[in-house]
């Protein structure tokens, strides 16, 4: 056993400590991002009002004197239409495999839909022997009227073991739902030093914030088809220096993320560095450019290059 192996596991944690795995699920824009952002108090995943915002696995580490939480942000599973679309439903599927309690987001502010009883069987075949924990969210939305009927229907797509009335907008009912899911995780240590929030690089932070203020700027096709790569990230002692590439698929799609006269590329690239400014604490440098990579949702090899791996199955 290594060094850091052995303080792992040595370390004189307190006799009740615990930790554990979430994985957090839901169909695309239900408020899993916002969620986890609330629940660690700073942001570490992007949001925005499209649906399949989250394209790959996050994770979110919360810790506290007595607990520390793994919080495993999934894309939003849906009826796949590409390759991309197939990559994100693997990457959602996958993190059931291995985790202590799945937490379902439900958009409890209208019925229950189609994609939403998909879901729940979809849960339900890859759950095994794992607690399912449902919140139901957008709950400041429901009018009075609504507010029995939408609970409930909610509450019978799926068997579980709690349920939670919640606002990841606003925060209402999400210190009760943490201390459910705090309980809920078995004895164990700390598995990343108290201060992390996240196991992501900057590279990957900087890539992901420059892929929002598209997602937020543009409609229609275009915040799908994007696909941000980072050329070089610098760091010196007084400032950082970013370069990146915004791959779009089609010469039109590329007109639009310019702007006329380089307006929209000017927007999303001062959102962006606005943003990366607050999150490093020093002055940012962010050069951004647009190329055509075409169809490159619909071709495995270029989503490779771009950081859309394969999910290896979990054999065990």
């Amino acid at each position: 056993m290594s060094d850091d192996l052995d303080s792992l596991f040595t370390e004189d944690w307190p006799e009740d400590h615990r930790s554990g795995v979430i994985t957090v699920a839901g169909r695309p824009n239900v408020g899993k991002s916002t969620l986890i952002n609330r629940i660690l108090g700073q942001k570490i995943a992007i949001v925005s009002p499209k649906p399949q915002t989250t394209r790959r696995r996050q994770l979110g580490i919360l810790t506290d004197a007595h607990s520390q939480i793994l919080f495993v942000d999934t894309p939003g599973l849906h009826a796949p239409q590409h390759k991309l679309g197939e990559y994100m439903v693997q990457v959602a599927e996958q993190a059931f495999k291995d985790t202590d309690v799945i937490l379902i987001i439900l958009d409890v502010s209208k019925p229950p839909e189609t994609g939403d009883q998909r879901l729940a069987e979809t849960v339900e075949r890859l759950r095994g022997r794992t607690p399912v924990i449902l919140a139901l969210n957008k709950v400041d939305l429901l009018s009075d009227e609504q507010r029995d009927t939408h609970i409930d229907a909610h509450k019978a797509l799926i068997p579980h073991e709690g349920a939670h009335l919640i606002s990841a907008m606003n925060g209402d009912g999400v210190a009760a739902l943490l201390a459910d899911l705090r309980e809920r995780m078995p004895l164990g240590p700390r598995y990343y030093p108290p201060e992390d929030l996240t196991e992501m690089n900057m590279r990957f932070v900087a890539s992901e914030v420059i892929r929002e203020k598209v997602m937020l700027n543009t409609d229609k096709e275009i915040p799908y088809a994007v696909a941000v790569e980072i050329d070089s990230f610098r760091e010196n002692e007084d400032n950082v220096f970013i370069s990146a590439t915004l791959h779009v698929e089609r010469d039109s799609q590329k007109g639009i993320v310019i702007g006329k006269g380089g307006a929209m590329i000017k927007k999303i690239g001062t959102e962006a560095r606005r943003e990366l400014v607050e999150m490093l604490e020093t002055v940012v440098h962010l050069d951004l450019n647009v190329k055509v990579l075409k169809n490159w949702r619909k071709n495995e090899r270029l989503m490779q290059r771009l950081g859309y791996r394969q999910v290896k199955e979990d054999k065990r």
